[in-house]
């Protein structure tokens, strides 16, 4: 990479992007070279992240759960997946814009994160307009990105609790998820989800190898420190059952899932 400065240009502008094909085309765009002259200032922090006017966001309780054995049901779950993506989107596209000096090889995780993530936005969205609605129909709400604000000032505490958390939470559901979705003869979204689990696994292991990196530079043991951050940020703690053998192949320690758990962790 000759310009990761370049690349975080980019990254910004298409974070601002609010139109999701706009967006999702600015994502598919960015190259190791991708520059823009649109922002050289730093831009209000409203702005930030760019999105449409709908979804109308609510409160998590405000989001119906419904049957995904009904059409309305699964055009629910459908879009509700879409806005998970879409806002991971603009989650890899604010790490690569909100910390700079980092090595070139960081912007290129990220970059590759948020294209993987728009292709799965994609996905779900074109489902969603063949079942009759589309994306911004329904209520959705901000959980995702409501941490990504409280840790905007730390690195750290963003690679913990955003991929190694949140996004970590979905290596463990979507197998469930799936299976409802087969279930009830919707077989192009259960393909959709194999897809997402796979590519996830691999947002996950990054999210785990930046973290490590950056607990290694502070001289922080990995395990312990999650833990101080999870109670300076007010992150959710996961509950089980865990997906252990995608968060094994995503990268979390033996240790660290024994810590999950609640048991004594092993030494080392």
């Amino acid at each position: 990479m000759r310009n990761p400065e370049s690349l975080r240009r980019g990254s910004l502008a298409a974070l601002l992007a609010t139109d999701p094909d706009e967006k999702t085309r600015a994502v598919f765009a960015l190259t190791e070279d991708a520059d823009t002259d649109r922002m050289e200032a730093i831009p209000p922090p409203d702005a930030i992240p760019g999105r449409p006017d709908h979804p109308v966001l609510v409160a998590p309780a405000q989001v119906r759960q419904r049957s995904a054995h009904t059409p309305d049901g699964r055009a629910a779950l459908i879009h509700s997946l879409a806005h998970i993506e879409f806002n991971a989107i603009n989650l890899a596209l604010d790490i690569m814009w909100r910390f700079p000096g980092l090595p070139a090889v960081f912007y290129q995780d990220w970059r590759r994160v948020a294209q993987e993530e728009a292709v799965h936005f994609s996905l779900l969205a074109d489902h969603l307009r063949g079942m009759g609605s589309a994306y911004g129909a329904m209520p959705a709400h901000d959980g995702l990105w409501e941490m990504a604000a409280r840790t905007s000032r730390d690195l750290l505490a963003r690679l913990a609790l955003v991929p190694r958390t949140l996004e970590a939470r979905g290596l463990d559901v979507s197998p469930q998820i799936r299976n409802k979705l087969a279930g009830a003869g919707d077989k192009k979204g259960a393909d959709i989800l194999d897809r997402i689990l796979a590519d996830e696994i691999g947002h996950v292991a990054i999210g785990n190898r930046w973290y490590r990196w950056e607990c290694e530079r502070l001289g922080v043991d990995p395990v312990a420190q999650y833990d101080v951050l999870a109670a300076r940020y007010r992150a959710p703690w996961p509950r089980g059952p865990f997906n252990v053998q995608a968060r094994l192949a995503a990268g979390f320690t033996e240790r660290e899932i024994e810590a999950l758990r609640g048991l004594p962790p092993s030494p080392g």
